[in-house]
Order: C-alpha cells, then sequence, then structure tokens
C-alpha cells in the first residue's frame, strides 16, 4: 500500500464538490427559467404523479442504507457491508423503473414533453436527475465487486479497510449519493409548492 500525500482538503474532494455546485447551477438555473416562463406567459402548474413522492421514499432509503454501509465498512463487517451495498443497488434500480413508470402516468395524463412549456421543464429537470442517478450506479456496483471478489481472505480485508484511499472513495460515493437524495427533494418540492400556490 503506498503511502498517500498529505492534503489539506484532497483534490478529489475538491473535484467532486466542483461537479456537485456546477449540477446544482444547472438545476437551479431550470428551476428559474420554469418560474420565469409559469408568471410571464400565465400557465398552470404541472401536478406531480404519486410515483414521484413514492420515489422521494425509495431514494431516502438508498441514502440510508449506504450510511449503514459506511458504518459496516468502519467497524469491518464485511458480509453486512457487502448485503446493504445490494440493497443499495436493487433499490436504485427500482427508483429508475418507477421513475420510467412515472413519465409513462405524466404521458398518460396528457402531459408531453414538447406538448406544454411546464410539461416539458418537469420531463427535462427529472431527465436530468435520472441520467445523474445513472451515473453513479458503476461507481455503486464496482464497491459491490471488490466486496464480492477481492475482500474474501482476512489480510485482503485488512488492507481493504485500512486503506485511506478506499475510505474516501467511499466517502466520495456517500456524498454523491446524498447530494441526489436532497436535489431529488429539492425537484418535488419546487414542482409541488408551485402547483399548490395557484
Amino acid at each position: 500500500m503506498s503511502q498517500e500525500k498529505k492534503y489539506l482538503v484532497h483534490p478529489e474532494y475538491i473535484i467532486i464538490f466542483l461537479v456537485l455546485a456546477g449540477v446544482t447551477a444547472l438545476f437551479l438555473g431550470f428551476s428559474v427559467a420554469y418560474m420565469y416562463n409559469r408568471i410571464q406567459f400565465g400557465l398552470p402548474a404541472v401536478k406531480l404523479p404519486n410515483l414521484f413522492y413514492f420515489n422521494t421514499i425509495i431514494l431516502l432509503t438508498t441514502s440510508y442504507l449506504l450510511t449503514r454501509a459506511k458504518k459496516a465498512y468502519l467497524d469491518d463487517e464485511t458480509v453486512k457491508y457487502e448485503k446493504v451495498l445490494w440493497y443499495t443497488l436493487g433499490l436504485t434500480v427500482l427508483f429508475l423503473v418507477l421513475q420510467i413508470l412515472a413519465w409513462m402516468e405524466l404521458h398518460a395524463m396528457n402531459i408531453q414533453l414538447s406538448g406544454s412549456d411546464m410539461g416539458s421543464y418537469l420531463y427535462v429537470i427529472s431527465g436530468m436527475h435520472f441520467v445523474h442517478v445513472i451515473a453513479g450506479i458503476p461507481f455503486l456496483a464496482y464497491f459491490i465487486y471488490v466486496a464480492h471478489y477481492r475482500m474474501k481472505e482476512p489480510v485482503s480485508v485488512l488492507i481493504y479497510f485500512t486503506d485511506p484511499s478506499k475510505k474516501r472513495k467511499l466517502n466520495l460515493l456517500t456524498l454523491y449519493w446524498h447530494f441526489l437524495d436532497f436535489l431529488w427533494i429539492y425537484l418535488v418540492l419546487f414542482f409541488l409548492v408551485n402547483y399548490l400556490i395557484k
């Protein structure tokens, strides 16, 4: 195991914070554009399908599970660590499937991607979030792969759990997942408040 350089803030944390700041600015930009168009042209707000609210519970659960995985990692509980990561991946896939069903529900409500300005915003904003969730899956899958195939013998487990690089990467994954969770809650509340305020 190579000796790591000492940083006040590791460059990987700086990179993830810059990425998340850019994503935040993008979503805030779309939110402002939505409000501007709605007020400027007097367009009605879009009602969210119930699956959006159910998906909020799923994302909160995945965020909680990753916190449990991190605790299992710190407690050297290999089996629990891998199991919780699998649960997280399963619920993430369920979130993606239900999100597709939610878009189909929107379509059934006659809210089309190109039909109304407000509906278009909902598709685009939730679609961007969808893409960011997909982007996190390979990293989650990598942790599962390592936990399943490399953490078999006590020595390999010891090396893995004492490697600061592995711990940092798990921290980055957890941070990214919490961010997606927070972003989804913001989006749901944003569209809900817009719908309730006529």
